[in-house]
């Protein structure tokens, strides 16, 4: 019997209600498989520990976590937070102090979701974005001058350097030559952005080199939102900095029927500290305690974790159910569905119970 150390920070919002979604659904596999099991301890980190004792995570917070094969990650922010310190306080941190540098965004159309795009269904959309996590337009470098006055300034530095991006590079032609269609995107802003962009594409050349076999072309992340919208089929792997592939993710969940069935995945390819995991959607505090958020982004999620753990049969088998529960038309409003969230992942959970895979 394999034992995983799992860290679970809910967090906010619906951060909690998707979690335990995700747990419930861990649990189901833990029992159907039979040879691993999860140990997973629960941190209240978030914006209520911050608005008890000032911080979002304790000064120890990433020291207490090192100790973990994992993270499993709700969902940070809140209305009555500022957003950069919900960010910057707990999310972020961990990103940057684990050198969680992969930033992997899978992105289809899953049976019974309909996606917004005409003609568009399950296996014309299937994408994999990969995001550079460690650096770029997220770097936190920067700061306020005259605060308060006419000539207030504020600087925001987006750092490249050419250890970030090769690494990230080699990363996303290696995913890319691993899948079906060996086909790579790289996104850039080079004809604005001329010197970290330039050398994107620069790098972007070099590491070419080395995978001879992978197809690869280069977009301009502004033409990219085109080709996404009209030209879904076109596109396989996609690599991109931390600012245009955060926001080009959001946009491919979207043409994927909802932002809650996008999962993330912040790796550490060199398995030096644990990865997190965690869904896309964020805190929605509009729907927080409702019971009807989507768990499809927490359950696709936990398969990626499982995944990086070596448990491939575990996760293929949560997908098989989610993708079964999904195409049977069991489904939460924002796909169009009337179930809630507890009663999608008892039937997910079913699903596990009765997989023969």
């Amino acid at each position: 019997m394999q034992h995983y150390k799992i860290a679970a920070i809910p967090a906010d919002g619906i951060g909690p209600e998707v979690i335990a979604a995700g747990l419930q659904a861990l649990e189901a596999l833990e029992r159907r498989e039979g040879t691993f099991k999860l140990d997973v301890t629960m941190f209240d980190w978030g914006s209520d520990h911050y608005k008890k004792h000032g911080v979002m995570m304790p000064a120890d917070g990433p020291d207490r976590l090192k100790g973990f094969d994992a993270i499993f990650f709700g969902a940070v922010g809140a209305p009555d937070v500022p957003d950069h310190i919900t960010l910057w306080g707990l999310r972020l941190p961990i990103c940057q102090g684990f050198d969680q540098y992969a930033n992997v965004r899978p992105t289809k159309v899953l049976p019974g979701i309909a996606s917004p795009l005409a003609g568009v269904g399950p296996g014309d959309l299937d994408w994999v974005i990969v995001r550079e996590n460690s650096e770029g337009e997220y770097s936190g470098i920067g700061g306020r001058a005259h605060r308060g006055h006419p000539e207030e300034v504020g600087t925001e530095v987006a750092i490249f350097t050419r250890t970030g991006v090769t690494r990230i590079m080699r990363y996303a032609f290696k995913l890319a030559q691993s899948r079906p269609r060996k086909l790579l995107t790289v996104v850039t802003k080079s004809n604005a952005q001329r010197h970290g962009m330039v050398m994107w594409d620069e790098i972007a050349a070099e590491v070419a080199q080395e995978f001879p076999d992978v197809t690869w072309d280069k977009m301009l992340v502004d033409a990219m939102t085109a080709r996404m919208t009209l030209k879904p089929r076109s596109l396989d792997t996609i690599v991109a900095t931390n600012l245009h592939a955060d926001i080009l993710s959001d946009l491919a969940g979207a043409l994927a029927g909802s932002l809650g069935v996008a999962p993330t995945a912040n790796i550490d390819p060199e398995r030096r500290y644990p990865s997190m995991f965690e869904p896309i959607h964020g805190s929605a505090f509009d729907i927080t305690g409702k019971g009807i958020a989507n768990p499809v982004a927490t359950f696709w999620t936990a398969a990626q974790m499982l995944a990086h753990l070596g448990e491939a049969a575990a996760a293929a088998r949560l997908m098989q159910a989610v993708e079964a529960v999904t195409g049977a038309g069991i489904l939460t409003p924002d796909v169009g569905g009337k179930a809630t969230t507890q009663e999608v992942t008892d039937v997910v959970c079913e699903a596990i119970r009765r997989s023969n895979i």
